[in-house]
């Protein structure tokens, strides 16, 4: 076990040295002419164009907008999948009631949803929202409910037997028990949530990092939109370092075990 934990210490190094190789062989291109500056800019051509864009407060203002309606969208949608997610999978009936239509739901890329609900919200920030909540939704849904169902048998007729009331059964076995799962679908609906937030933004926002990204390319700025593409990829990063934050504080059994989330 613990060989298993130290392998990723030891190769840390490799992941920021192929970054370095990669950047440097791309820097190497541009300069000596075998790689065209007019589509692909040197990285050190991005980098102080991503620097510009923090001065003059372009790039802070539009990663502002992305990530207000970010949080407002995943907290919604999320938490309304593991609240529905948790119901599903304790109660069979309303799982065999609910079931088909998530099945059907699912399956339809959210950005084709976008135009009805800028029918039925408008134009402002409440569609964009919805649609942001509605990505965020079902991976937190499905994966609840599959913790809840991933619940041994024999633990709740124990709890049972011991006399459990339902406060005990769902702090004690429920919540604990799917709770790997429950972080498992907060990760995706999160990197979900931020796709569906670039993506509406490039069709209807006049703020936001997807916003940027189309004016970028309908200017023809590309250091902007390749500068704009490194913030998103941060932005993704945060996303993935704060769901194993909240794992480590919520479920560091699962952190400790090397279980991946």
């Amino acid at each position: 076990m613990r060989a298993a934990t130290r392998a990723p210490d030891r190769l840390a190094w490799l992941s920021p040295a192929v970054v370095v190789a990669l950047l440097g062989t791309w820097e190497a291109g541009v300069r000596w002419g075998g790689v065209s500056p007019l589509l692909t800019p040197a990285p050190s051509t991005i980098i102080r164009e991503l620097l510009a864009l923090l001065a003059n407060g372009v790039m802070l203002t539009n990663l502002s907008a992305t990530l207000l309606r970010l949080t407002i969208g995943l907290l919604l949608g999320a938490g309304v999948g593991v609240a529905l997610g948790l119901a599903m999978g304790w109660w069979p009936t309303l799982r065999r009631a609910i079931d088909p239509i998530v099945a059907g739901i699912h399956p339809i890329p959210k950005i084709a949803l976008f135009p009805i609900l800028i029918v039925l919200l408008g134009i402002g920030e409440e569609s964009k929202i919805a649609a942001i909540a509605i990505g965020a939704f079902f991976p937190s849904l499905i994966n609840t409910m599959a913790g809840v169902q991933a619940i041994s048998p024999v633990q709740l007729d124990l709890a049972r037997n011991y006399g459990a009331g339902t406060r005990a059964m769902f702090f004690r076995i429920l919540l604990p028990g799917s709770l790997p799962l429950v972080l498992t679908g907060l990760r995706i609906s999160a990197n979900v949530a931020f796709l569906s937030a670039i993506g509406v933004e490039m069709i209807s926002a006049h703020t936001g990092l997807g916003s940027l990204l189309w004016l970028s390319w309908q200017v023809f700025r590309i250091e902007q939109l390749y500068a704009t593409l490194i913030v998103v990829a941060l932005v993704g990063m945060a996303l993935t370092l704060a769901i194993r934050t909240l794992t480590h504080r919520w479920a560091p059994w699962l952190t400790d075990s090397g279980v991946g989330i």
